[in-house]
């Protein structure tokens, strides 16, 4: 029998830059470790480009990616919620572990200004969830 898939939600202000990158480092890094998701307060139309275009530099293609509101059910399925941004408000508590993290909005920014940012992102994704055993602090909300 095997044990479920944790399911990691990012989530940030656009669900365009900062909550998308979360999530498809987290793919990059983790493989199938984990369920990488993401998520935002007020989305945007479009992922941010230049964020699409340092993730493309690792061999992932997130173009097609359609930002979207974050959900109580999502909230609810979620194992571990990251929010990129401290104190977002959310549309419920989350059922899961809870880490805050604080990035700042690529907004903005081209590919060379973001690539220092999914190089810190990636390290502090290496650092959280790193092994089976999810290395985080609990905060509720």
């Amino acid at each position: 029998m095997s044990t479920p898939t944790p399911t990691v939600l990012f989530i940030c202000q656009h669900n365009a830059g900062r909550s998308q990158l979360g999530a498809a480092l987290l793919e990059h890094l983790a493989g199938d470790r984990f369920a990488a998701d993401s998520a935002g307060l007020s989305p945007a139309d479009e992922v941010n480009p230049a964020v699409a275009a340092t993730v493309a530099e690792l061999g992932m293609d997130i173009t097609d990616r359609v930002p979207r509101e974050v959900t109580p059910s999502d909230l609810e399925a979620a194992d571990v919620v990251v929010l990129m941004k401290p104190g977002l408000t959310l549309p419920a508590t989350p059922r899961g572990e809870v880490l805050e993290w604080s990035f700042p909005n690529p907004e903005s920014w081209d590919a060379e200004a973001v690539r220092p940012l999914r190089d810190a992102v990636s390290t502090k994704i290496e650092a959280a969830f790193r092994g089976a055993k999810l290395h985080a602090t609990r905060r509720r909300i």
